[in-house]
């Protein structure tokens, strides 16, 4: 009887509004909120297949290439290489416009070496010796006999605490040192290796610097060359650019054979041996010699000469 004091009309609209109230209710309770999905993320690093050809992660001390223990050798079979007599032809071609007398050949002897161990080193007189201007100290008392004989040789510097001072003040104006046998304790005192050593001046007893007959070492060194294994390879000057092949010849053959003599001397130390041999000159490219004096097509000997 209750419901007869409503209309239909009024009925109609309550049960409309009760519908809607319930669908609100049911779309509220069942909606979520979008971040809170979790959504099934699916990528390479999460499949077992990637996973097991993933590469692994190496400490970077591994990364580092192992150093060689050599240095690098150029390979001669895809060298080109000259005869002795075609080298210098191609040498002089690029010293034309320079002065003869200033320019000099140089040698180039690249070794198989080791980059740790003991190095070449010594000084040779040419047969066809070049012309320098060495100027030799020497550490004697300038008063006595064997400063004076030193002086007499061509010596330019002569003379013990003079000397000391000068180094110790950086003046190092000499490109050669030798010591008298009896000047060797106050070499020692004065403490000058730290200086004249990494300029490859102090004298010592290995290296035949320090001698008791200083005129005759004065003189044999100022027409001697020294040569000294930097980087496996030996470097001398070699002739004068007016030297002739037969002379520059004479002078190669006499370097390579005073190296293989230090080669076999220290071969119970470090294992060497000769892999190239490089004629260059003052401001000319360095050119590999194949051990010919000369080929087919070079020029007449004579007419390498400079008179």
């Amino acid at each position: 009887m209750a419901t007869s004091r409503f209309c239909p009309a009024c009925l109609s609209s309550l049960s409309t509004s009760s519908t809607l109230l319930r669908l609100s209710r049911t779309t509220t309770t069942t909606t979520s909120i979008p971040s809170a999905i979790q959504h099934q993320i699916r990528g390479a690093a999460s499949s077992q297949n990637a996973l097991k050809y993933r590469r692994k992660d190496t400490p970077a001390s591994q990364k580092r290439k192992k150093a060689r223990s050599t240095f690098l050798q150029p390979n001669l079979k895809n060298a080109i290489q000259f005869s002795l007599v075609d080298a210098m032809r191609y040498l002089r071609a690029s010293e034309v416009a320079h002065p003869p007398q200033q320019s000099k050949y140089e040698l180039h002897i690249r070794l198989r070496t080791p980059k740790n161990g003991a190095v070449v080193r010594n000084r040779l007189r040419l047969p066809h010796p070049v012309k320098t201007d060495l100027r030799i100290c020497v550490i004697a008392p300038p008063d006595s006999a064997a400063g004076k004989a030193a002086k007499a040789a061509g010596a330019v510097i002569v003379g013990e605490d003079t000397v000391f001072d000068a180094v110790k003040e950086g003046r190092v104006e000499f490109d050669r040192c030798l010591c008298h046998t009896d000047s060797l304790p106050a070499l020692a005192k004065a403490n000058l290796g730290r200086i004249l050593g990494p300029k490859g001046l102090m004298p010592s007893v290995k290296t035949g610097t320090v001698v008791r007959d200083i005129g005759s070492s004065v003189r044999e060194m100022a027409g001697a060359s020294e040569y000294r294994e930097r980087f496996g390879v030996v470097r001398m000057a070699i002739g004068q650019l007016g030297f002739g092949p037969e002379e520059l010849s004479r002078n190669i053959w006499a370097f390579i054979e005073a190296v293989k003599r230090d080669i076999s001397g220290i071969s119970d130390q470090t294992a060497k041996d000769v892999h190239e041999v490089v004629l260059s000159s003052t401001n000319g490219p360095g050119l590999s010699l194949d051990g010919t004096f000369r080929s087919e097509g070079s020029l007449e000997a004579k007419g390498l000469g400079v008179d």
